[in-house]
């Protein structure tokens, strides 16, 4: 693979790991806050489950890199203009229906993508895909289950979950988003083209909202920037915090 191919390949793997590793961190602010104990121990294994997925992302992107950093370093070491996470993982957890919308929107691209990552001609991609999509199929079975039990709820639940997804939307567009790195990859068979998988997902959102008597938001500005690195001011403070160990301890192991 010549340079820029590689070059193309490790971009968008970071866009990969930092979607995962970022929103893995926002769900694991709620342990020990959950609305319910039953909750807060799912959300919490939802979260290292992306923190797994995160770990064999970045695993692959350093390898890709040869610059001899690893996953962690990736991690722990980069500032904020450096990540490439969606600009929806980044998003406050709010109240509990804002943080089960941004994980129904974001969980169900996701198990998307991996389905259609599992063919990718990269065998070691289509091998991390088909790993995660085991666990990102019940991910995203699990918040479709809550967003219609909330949004078919209490008058209370449904008017949070709708102002949830008004609140959302526009950071949806950016799923289907690509650029030339992503076009290249694509053409090789590498990834999928992104705007295919807008369909399924708008298919499969609005199925479920229409059963939780939600409707879906239109006509909403698309803000996007995140996977080149323009981010929310909410991503610098969520670094700091995950970041500050390894920076105040610099190669500081358990």
């Amino acid at each position: 693979m010549d340079n820029h191919k590689l070059a193309h390949l490790h971009e968008y793997l970071l866009r990969l790991g930092d979607s995962t590793l970022v929103l893995g961190q926002r769900l694991s602010e709620w342990c020990g806050r959950g609305p319910a104990l039953e909750e807060d121990i799912a959300l919490t294994n939802v979260a290292l489950d992306l923190i797994g997925q995160t770990r064999l992302w970045l695993g692959y992107a350093a390898e890709v890199e040869g610059a001899g950093r690893t996953a962690d370093q990736l991690a722990f070491l980069r500032d904020a203009h450096q990540f490439r996470n969606l600009l929806l993982a980044e998003q406050p957890n709010g109240s509990y229906a804002d943080t089960l919308a941004r994980q129904f929107l974001f969980d169900t691209w996701h198990y998307f993508q991996l389905e259609a990552l599992q063919r990718s001609t990269d065998a070691r991609i289509a091998e991390i895909a088909a790993k995660s999509l085991k666990e990102v199929t019940y991910h995203v079975r699990r918040s479709a289950d809550l967003v219609v039990r909330l949004g078919d709820g209490s008058e209370e639940s449904h008017r949070r979950m709708q102002e949830a997804f008004d609140e959302l939307w526009m950071f949806t567009g950016e799923l289907f988003e690509a650029d030339a790195a992503e076009a290249a990859l694509a053409r090789d068979g590498v990834i999928p083209d992104p705007a295919t998988l807008a369909e399924p997902w708008q298919r499969h959102v609005s199925e479920v909202l229409e059963e939780a008597t939600l409707r879906v938001p239109a006509g909403q500005w698309a803000q996007s920037g995140g996977r080149h690195g323009r981010h929310t001011e909410h991503l610098g403070y969520l670094l700091a915090e995950m970041q500050f160990l390894q920076r105040a301890y610099p190669g500081a192991q358990w």
